[in-house]
């Protein structure tokens, strides 16, 4: 063979190498993908229009079909290969299958069609049913006994991967995990006791989609767009943007200002007085208390599915800017149904239980929301605490509480009581205050003597220890010191002891009645 033959030779199978490449590629794109929550095991929203979705070729044709239906829905994949459906659910029951036809076909099996809720938050809905790997996830009450006896194969968990993200993510990873014995440990104990109250009640299936980072801030958890559409909010978008303009600068004053604090610290302990504020360090890119990072990375690319509603567990991580949080978890709250086109999307949380890094603050926010958002419901722990465990193991009475809300909104059973007693409005009566409450169901009561944690101030603003006794559903305030009252607060701190409950056995909201400056409010 000539050198120009060969040469030719050469040029013709290079050639064909790339058209094989290229034809390869092809057929690789072409091959229908679905996002790793939609898999063998899912729990469906039952009589819905759930949302399924994936990729394959642009222009490619898919058909959807599911052994509950007759016939199916077809999809035409978009100029970057996207495709989204809408497909009917029926009643709950199952195991069914799912067909996705394209160049390729995939079947989804043992789908079961039920209840679906959506579980995020930070360390305190992570805490697992058993050990973990970080030392304060120590198990649940009872450990062993509850996870031998968690057995509940209808009851299954999702569990999106922790991801940072500076964009917004189109898939995650992640499995569905029957509730057995063999595997309840690995569950959210919040999640699997809310879902074990609703399992029981109702019989239907229940899938959890869990999303959750310890240590986390809510602004962590909402979209950029949600931040900056906000003025109370948007600083904290450019805050920490223009910081990682000037990260290094940064970092090495924090360094310098946690030397000096280090030193402080140990002088402050010697005298025994009060210890110095320890300063923030910068957030950095890859940081996962950035704002909308965990949004991008763990809730875009999921907030697709279809779900019954949310529930909550967070905000100990926003009390030092507790004041802020009034503003910022609604706004988070009305953004994920906006996200979701579902603007009664039903969103039940957990409000802080005490902890002396908490404050009363960070409680009157989380109840704000709650008073100021429809189709949402709070979760009262104030004797659930512990001063220094910031995740006390009592994670059932967090779970049933939580399904209360889920039973008497969703459900419908009517004569469910979700709330302990809510303040709803005062009145002077000469040295003494009486307060009006809602949630009496029952009746008010005080367990273990008299009521406590109730303090009582005049126009000094100087709140003193009051005695508050119980008149039918309402209760008087007063204090010998106080000639002239005109506030109350009840439970107003970072580690109250309050005994104040309904006769459904719930316990009373923290509350003031007054609207002066209170701590962390000037602070962004």
């Amino acid at each position: 063979m000539s050198f120009n033959q060969h040469k030719l030779s050469t040029l013709k199978t290079a050639f064909a190498f790339l058209i094989a490449l290229a034809c390869g590629t092809t057929t690789a794109l072409a091959k229908v993908k679905l996002p790793a929550i939609i898999t063998d095991g899912m729990v469906l929203q039952q009589k819905s229009n759930v949302t399924l979705w994936g990729w394959a070729s642009p222009g490619e044709k898919l058909s959807i079909s599911a052994s509950w239906m007759k016939g199916g829905v077809n999809a035409i994949a978009d100029a970057k290969g996207e495709w989204k459906v809408k497909l009917k659910t029926i009643a709950a029951g199952g195991p069914y299958t799912i067909t996705f036809k394209g160049n390729n076909s995939i079947v989804i099996n043992n789908v079961l069609l039920g209840e679906v809720w959506f579980c995020s938050g930070q360390s305190n809905m992570k805490f697992t049913m058993g050990k973990g790997t970080a030392n304060w996830q120590n198990g649940v009450n009872n450990m062993e006994e509850e996870i031998a006896k968690a057995d509940y194969p209808k009851i299954r968990q999702f569990t999106a991967k922790e991801v940072i993200s500076d964009t917004l993510s189109k898939d995650t990873e992640g499995h569905w995990m029957d509730c057995t014995p063999q595997n309840a440990a690995q569950f959210s104990a919040v999640a699997y006791y809310y879902a074990r109250e609703i399992y029981k009640k109702t019989g239907f299936p229940v899938g959890l989609i869990c999303s959750y980072w310890g240590g986390t801030p809510a602004e962590s958890w909402t979209s950029r767009n949600a931040l900056l559409a906000n003025d109370d909010l948007k600083q904290i978008v450019t805050r920490y943007e223009d910081g990682l303009q000037h990260f290094d600068e940064l970092t090495q004053k924090y360094k310098a200002a946690y030397n000096q604090w280090q030193q402080d610290t140990a002088v402050a302990k010697k005298q025994h007085v009060k210890l110095p504020a320890k300063p923030a360090a910068p957030i950095g890119m890859h940081s996962n208390v950035a704002p909308y990072k965990l949004y991008n990375g763990m809730i875009a690319p999921i907030e697709a599915y279809t779900v019954k509603g949310v529930i909550w567990y967070q905000g100990e991580s926003n009390a030092t800017r507790a004041y802020q949080y009034r503003k910022l978890f609604p706004a988070m709250i009305k953004s994920w149904r906006e996200e979701r086109h579902d603007t009664n999307l039903p969103f039940y949380f957990v409000q802080v239980s005490p902890h002396y890094t908490e404050n009363g603050v960070i409680r009157e926010s989380q109840l704000i929301a709650w008073q100021s958002l429809p189709h949402t419901g709070m979760v009262v722990t104030t004797d659930n605490g512990d001063s220094t465990n910031i995740h006390p193991r009592n994670k059932e009475l967090v779970g049933s509480r939580l399904a209360l809300w889920a039973f008497k909104n969703e459900y419908g059973f009517k004569d469910v009581v979700p709330s302990g007693p809510l303040y709803k409005s005062m009145k002077a009566e000469g040295n003494s205050i009486r307060l009006n409450f809602d949630y009496t169901d029952g009746g008010l009561k005080a367990k273990d003597g008299d009521l406590k944690e109730f303090t009582i101030a005049g126009d000094d603003h100087v709140f003193h220890t009051a005695q508050a006794r119980i008149e039918g559903n309402s209760v008087v305030v007063s204090s010998p010191l106080v000639a002239k009252p005109v506030a109350v607060r009840f439970a107003y701190r970072a580690i109250p002891l309050p005994n104040f409950y309904n006769g459904a056995g719930l316990p009373a909201t923290p509350f003031r009645t007054d609207n002066w400056p209170v701590e962390t409010q000037n602070v962004n």
